[in-house]
């Protein structure tokens, strides 16, 4: 990571995705990273949010984003509920901040296309946190793939399954969200498909439920999503928050890439020491290895210091973004649906 000639001044925009903690807690130990907070609003009783957090993570805060934009930010680091998004792309990048935004970009096209507008406009870099394509073994997947390693590629399938994000109530409430597991883990695997074969998405055949955690949440909690792409490539997603509440891990993101010459999985979250707590005689799960979310943040704050558009950017957001509200659509009508190309 380049160490910027002067303390690197970053905002983190709301504490409402569960990210938040893992970029601040990073975040706050870079030397050369000056770091201030907020998330205003009422928030639910049961949340550890706004003030209470920052104090409880030990870091600067201010009470609105006023304050925020008004101390003068070199970046920004936007981790709101999805359906405020836009907002806070564009009161940052009105600021002359730089902006990460977490996934997923928006919760519609039209202010998908609008953040992209309002950063090209501000001449500010936007880039979305899609931290698994930083993984060194996607690394080795792509160099596979690029060598020709696996032949002509005609399938993939992928995975990203998780617990019900119950720590946040907004993420089952559609009009925060945006929608459930669709919105929450399609665009993971969306990003390393586009990521490793640069091809368009063409066309969205998707089925959801909602079995699991059913008196819990009020949007889908089961997915299977299967995307044509334009090099002929089929792609089926598996977005189900279908870890149950007492798995050891929160879940995983994986992907089978079958090809004409050799079929290659890759499990990016797999390295993990195995056992059991001797208190409860349950399993435990300590995840090793490389922290993704260091990477993205690495490459975000190196752009912010070069002024260098890093990927993913915005535009990869918004095709990603396509991708889920075609599925959306596609489980809605029973119709397979073609994806936006614009």
């Amino acid at each position: 990571m380049r160490t910027p000639d002067r303390p690197l001044k970053i905002a983190v925009m709301s504490f409402a995705h569960t990210h938040a903690r893992g970029y601040i807690e990073l975040l706050k130990n870079i030397p050369s990273v000056s770091l201030l907070t907020s998330d205003p609003g009422e928030h639910p009783a049961a949340e550890l949010r706004g003030r209470a957090f920052a104090e409880h993570l030990g870091i600067d805060y201010v009470d609105s984003y006023d304050e925020l934009m008004a101390w003068q930010p070199d970046a920004v680091i936007v981790t709101s509920e999805n359906a405020r998004h836009r907002a806070d792309v564009e009161r940052a990048a009105k600021a002359g901040a730089h902006i990460l935004c977490e996934k997923p970009l928006a919760t519609s096209h039209d202010d998908g296309v609008a953040m992209l507008e309002a950063a090209d406009a501000a001449g500010v870099i936007l880039m979305v946190a899609f931290p698994v394509r930083f993984a060194s073994t996607f690394a080795r997947l792509k160099a596979e793939y690029d060598s020709g390693q696996l032949g002509q590629v005609f399938s993939v399938r992928g995975s990203n399954n998780g617990r019900l994000p119950s720590e946040r109530a907004w993420f089952t409430d559609p009009a925060l969200s945006g929608g459930g597991a669709l919105v929450d883990h399609v665009v993971h695997i969306a990003d390393l498909l586009e990521a490793l074969m640069g091809a368009a998405p063409v066309s969205v055949t998707a089925v959801t439920n909602q079995k699991l955690h059913a008196e819990r949440a009020r949007a889908e909690t089961a997915g299977l999503v299967t995307i044509s792409y334009d090099n002929g490539v089929i792609a089926a997603i598996d977005c189900s928050w279908s870890q149950p509440d007492t798995a050891p891990t929160w879940g995983g993101v994986s992907v089978t890439v079958a090809g004409t010459a050799g079929t290659v999985a890759v499990d990016f979250f797999g390295p993990r020491a195995r056992g059991l707590d001797t208190a409860t005689g349950l399993p435990i799960e300590e995840p090793y290895g490389p922290n993704f979310d260091e990477a993205l943040l690495s490459t975000f704050i190196d752009a912010v210091c070069s002024g260098k558009q890093p990927q993913p950017d915005g535009r990869v957001g918004l095709r990603t973004l396509d991708i889920v509200l075609a599925a959306q659509e596609s489980a809605r009508t029973g119709r397979t649906v073609a994806v936006s190309k614009g």
